[in-house]
């Protein structure tokens, strides 16, 4: 499926076509080894073994820096709970959950720069 969308780079436009190539099934995700070991939950503390749903990594959607987690690992979420907000050129935007389940790790810390795409958090 390709999607077309209008950027602006120091004020010129440009229009990009984006093919998405996910095919949509759901694979595990690791977590970045830059998480201090302290905030860090290992994976195979993440999931019980009769856990039959895999991890899903919710990704930062824009580069910037980490201004809160509304979540902590353990805590029960729905779809669309809003979990982590990211400042970006005095912009905060949320982050939201893309399932319901449990958060089994955070990937990040407040204050953390982050990049687009970086894991911010498992759900299970």
């Amino acid at each position: 499926m390709e999607r077309t969308f209008r950027i602006t780079v120091e004020n010129s436009v440009y229009t990009v076509t984006v093919e998405d190539l996910d095919d949509g099934t759901i694979k595990p995700q690791t977590v970045p080894s830059c998480i201090s070991p302290t905030s860090a939950v290992p994976m195979s503390d993440q999931i019980t073994a009769n856990s039959t749903t895999a991890p899903e990594a919710v990704k930062c959607r824009l580069g910037g820096v980490v201004d809160s987690i509304e979540v902590a690992v353990g805590q029960s979420i729905s779809k669309g709970d809003r979990v982590v907000v990211i400042e970006a050129m005095k912009m905060k935007t949320p982050m939201f959950a893309t399932r319901s389940g449990t958060i089994s790790g955070i990937a990040v810390k407040v204050g953390q720069k982050i990049d687009t795409g970086q894991v911010l958090l498992t759900i299970i």
